[in-house]
Formats: structure tokens, C-alpha cells, sequence
């Protein structure tokens, strides 16, 4: 299959939203999860991995609800804002306020498939309008000088056969942009929550792969099923990134070793217990700032899973982090317990 060449007037010279190293390996955008604890905590497992905040609506940065995007570049770095829209000029706005909190790039959200981001028309329902994708994309590139990319999937309802997957990778290329990270599945609008969603299309990473022949100079970063990190080793013999969501959400001790395994920086992974004695020093500085613990219990309450007692950890913390006035000791209680398993 021969390349695709995008007309030249349509490229974006000043912002070809290129591929950088630390897109190497990503932790996806998750409501409710990648907020701004998580990352703070991340940070302590990863130095090199790109993070990305939840999605936000452009149209609430816009209305004056910065605080949604506030974050600390010196500590959550790399980290990749995401916002959702289908208004060019919205999301142009958007894009320009955040450029004050120095976020590492900022990445559009074409394929979340749930109820209320259909309703606004953006997410997965962009797919369905390549045209939307690339008209927002080019005014998001115009309006800041940090990369802008999309995430998105291989198709959507019934428009999901290889010819309109390049039409929606097309869509981003055209822009100039040359990196795209793609779902390895299909969303299907109706019928199916964001929860069957995540599992139920069947996942196709041949497509995915396919598509380096048709856009030989497009880096692509691929998501979905992806569950450890031989598993994301294995992917980067096909592409040049990988992204991982509810596995860390699940596991997020897989964290410690990929700046080692991925990114190759000549360093001991540290294991489960020597980390646990920094998330306590982390925690006791967290409530100390006035943050109530289950914020940060939320996101370590999976830490041990796969170990001995684990169950005895997320039990406790579930029973006792939410408590009024709950301090560190819990987290440490938790751990004796799991312990004398």
C-alpha cells in the first residue's frame, strides 16, 4: 500500500505535534482515576512515563473552571492535558488558557464512547465526522506551540472496516500532526456501556500495525488489553508507543519498572515494600496539606494486589480510610495486617 501524502496547504509547520520520547509509554486518560493525586503519586513510581489528566470539557475551562486543569509541571511533568469538544474555536480557547500551567501537550478525545460525552457531542461520536477532528485538531495547533494530538479508536458502530480507519487517522494527518494514539478497538454507540466498551469489541492490533504501511512517518501509540509490561515490550516491536489505563488502575506497582524496562535507565526497580515506605512519607505530607486520605487510599488501594494478604490490605483501607480524621496509620495498619497473612 503506497503512503498517503496530506495537500501541503492543510499542514501545520509551526506545530507538527510530533512524537517525543517520553510518548515511549503512557498511562491513559481515566475519569475519576488520572486526577491530579494520581499523578503526584505516579511520580514516585515513574520519572520518565507520560501521564495525562482526565478529560476535561473545553467549554468548562472556557465558562472559568481553571482550577480543573491546575497542575505542578515541575512535579507532574511529563503529563499531557486531554480535553473534549467538537468547537474548533472552544477548543482553541481552551488550549490557550492552559498554556499558563505548562502542560507537556494536549490531546484530543475522539473515542471515550459514554452516554454523556455523546450528548456533547464529542468523544467517540467524532469519529462518525472525520472532518470535525481535523478542522478542531488545526485550531488547536494555531492556538498554543506545545504538541496537540488525538486519541481515538479503529472505528465506530458500524463504520469500523480498515478503509474508514484511515479515513479517521487521515483525518489527524492532514493537520501535520504525527502522532496519534489509537484504541485497537471498535465503539459501539448503542447498546453497549463504557465498561462493555473497554472489552467487548474485539481488540485488533493487525489493524493497528497495518496502518504504518499506509502512514509510513505517523508514530502511533497503541492502547487496549495491554496488561504488563512484556506485553508493552512486545508492542514496541510494531509501533513507537504504548499506552497503558486500567492495568495501572489495577496494578499500579507495574509503574516502578518502566523507566527501566521501556525507557532504559540504569536503575535498580525498587520493590513493593521500599516504595510503600515512600508512599507514607508522601501520604503524611498529602494530609498534612489538608487532603483527606481515602484521595490518595483510592489510588494504593490496588498496590499489592497479586501478593500475599493483599486482600487483607484493600480491606482495611476500605473499611477505615474514609473515617474523619484518618492519617497514614491506616495505610501503615493495613500493611501489618496484609503482612501477618
Amino acid at each position: 500500500m503506497a503512503g498517503i501524502s496530506p495537500p501541503f496547504s492543510f499542514i501545520n509547520m509551526g506545530n507538527p505535534s510530533k512524537f517525543t520520547e517520553a510518548d515511549r509509554f503512557s498511562v491513559a486518560p481515566m475519569i475519576d482515576v488520572t486526577n491530579r493525586t494520581f499523578r503526584r503519586m505516579a511520580r514516585l513510581l515513574t520519572k520518565r512515563a507520560m501521564l495525562y489528566t482526565e478529560m476535561i470539557a473545553a467549554q468548562a475551562i472556557t465558562h472559568g473552571k481553571e482550577h480543573l486543569i491546575e497542575q505542578d509541571p515541575n512535579n507532574e511533568n511529563p503529563c499531557t492535558l486531554q480535553l473534549g469538544g467538537s468547537d474548533p474555536k472552544v477548543l482553541a480557547q481552551a488550549c490557550k488558557i492552559a498554556l499558563k500551567f505548562g502542560y507537556s501537550a494536549i490531546n484530543l478525545n475522539a473515542g471515550c464512547p459514554s452516554d454523556k460525552v455523546q450528548s456533547g457531542s464529542f468523544g467517540a461520536i467524532l469519529m462518525k465526522t472525520p472532518e470535525v477532528i481535523t478542522d478542531c485538531l488545526k485550531a488547536m495547533q494555531d492556538a498554543v506551540d506545545i504538541p496537540v494530538t488525538v486519541k481515538t479508536r479503529i472505528g465506530v458502530d458500524d463504520l469500523d472496516d480498515f478503509e474508514y480507519t484511515k479515513k479517521i487517522v487521515q483525518s489527524v494527518y492532514v493537520t501535520g500532526s504525527r502522532h496519534i494514539i489509537l484504541h485497537a478497538r471498535k465503539a459501539w454507540l448503542n447498546g453497549l456501556s463504557p465498561k462493555e466498551n473497554r472489552t467487548v469489541p474485539p481488540l485488533d492490533y493487525a489493524r493497528v500495525y497495518a496502518l504504518k504501511e499506509v502512514f509510513p512517518d505517523l508514530a502511533i501509540t497503541i492502547n487496549g488489553g495491554i496488561l504488563t509490561i512484556d506485553g508493552c515490550l512486545e508492542q514496541l516491536q510494531h509501533v513507537e508507543g504504548v499506552m497503558l489505563g486500567r492495568a495501572i488502575m489495577d496494578n499500579p506497582y507495574l509503574l516502578a519498572s518502566v523507566d527501566s524496562k521501556i525507557y532504559g535507565v540504569d536503575e535498580e526497580v525498587k520493590s513493593r515494600d521500599e516504595i510503600f515506605e515512600t508512599l507514607m512519607d508522601f501520604a503524611q505530607k498529602f494530609v498534612s496539606e489538608g487532603n483527606k486520605l481515602h484521595y490518595l487510599g483510592n489510588h494504593i488501594i490496588n498496590f499489592f494486589n497479586g501478593c500475599k494478604g493483599a486482600r487483607r490490605f484493600r480491606n482495611y483501607l476500605s473499611c477505615h480510610m474514609h473515617e474523619l480524621g484518618a492519617g497514614p496509620e491506616v495505610f501503615r495498619e493495613a500493611y501489618k495486617r496484609m503482612k501477618e497473612a
